[in-house]
């Protein structure tokens, strides 16, 4: 079964469809509801529901979600009914196999309901016509791969006493996403050359920047202060989004005092020290906090 504890939930939508060709005497019946067992459009709309709901049981590895709506539709020709399911859930995984197991279910059930008849009868067109929500909706689009820089704030990794393994996770975390890794640099937790690394990358027109380390309540923990003297502006979504993610996975997230926030045209996050901490905090804002840099640049929303 596939692992999706590191995906954050989102609106997602699929619609499926399935096509039911017979006769057009059948088609008669089915319209004048003279079918002996009785409203075919009725007995298909709630098997397409059930079914729909119902689909981890049915397929092996789809995982069990919560649906909050499932709409089905009828269209017919005279010999012809299209059933069109569209299913909607804010999750981490998408609706397509519910939108289309209730589609199939829908057409078997109708299929069922006029066999007796002994006349033509195929289920055919079964179908995924779209589906929208996850992290592909979200990702940006640019020129030129995003510049970034790396900051490693920690006395025992500064001085060769124990190894890096954050700094690293955030590499090859970014680089997944096309970030081009101008600079990597692992520093002691002095404020002031943390403070003057930030501003020297700033001056160099760095588009973003992450520091991993001193953002807990240590008495060298002193990321925060310095970052805060360098950005003017702060973007506490990142941050809140990122501690939301985490307090879900340990209760120590709260603890994190990470702060995000932009400088002319750079910006430059605060991860947490461990290298879980940080998988966890750049799966809960990668590739939706992107969007800033069209932002920042004067596009309007969703545009560059």
């Amino acid at each position: 079964m596939y692992d999706t504890s590191e995906k954050y939930s989102s609106l997602r939508t699929a619609s499926a469809v399935a096509q039911v060709k017979t006769s057009k005497k059948v088609m008669g019946l089915i319209k004048d509801n003279r079918i002996e067992k009785g409203d075919v459009f009725e007995a298909a709309k709630i098997a397409a529901i059930m079914s729909a709901k119902r689909t981890s049981e049915l397929i092996p590895h789809c995982h069990p979600i919560p649906i909050d709506n499932i709409a089905v539709e009828f269209s017919t020709t005279p010999e012809t009914i299209s059933i069109h399911v569209t299913a909607k859930t804010v999750w981490k995984t998408g609706v397509e196999m519910e939108a289309l197991v209730g589609a199939s279910i829908a057409a078997l059930t109708i299929y069922d309901m006029v066999k007796p008849l002994n006349e033509v009868c195929e289920i055919t067109g079964i179908k995924l016509l779209e589906k929208a929500g996850g992290k592909s909706d979200f990702t940006e689009k640019f020129d030129k791969p995003l510049r970034a820089c790396v900051l490693v704030a920690s006395d025992a990794t500064s001085s060769g006493k124990r190894q890096d393994k954050s700094g690293k996770a955030i590499k090859e975390e970014i680089t997944k996403h096309g970030l081009d890794i101008v600079e990597f640099r692992i520093l002691p937790d002095e404020r002031e050359e943390i403070k003057n690394t930030l501003l020297e990358w700033v001056n160099k027109k760095i588009d973003i920047i992450f520091t991993t380390g001193g953002t807990g309540l240590g008495p060298r923990d002193v990321t925060v202060e310095a970052t805060k003297e360098v950005i003017e502006r702060e973007v506490p979504g990142i941050s809140e989004a990122m501690r939301s993610f985490g307090q879900q996975r340990t209760p120590f997230s709260m603890l994190s005092r990470g702060i995000s926030g932009v400088r002319d045209t750079t910006v430059i996050i605060n991860l947490p020290g461990s290298s879980k901490g940080v998988k966890e905090s750049l799966d809960a804002i990668l590739p939706g906090v992107f969007h800033i840099f069209p932002m920042l640049r004067g596009a309007a929303h969703g545009k560059q």
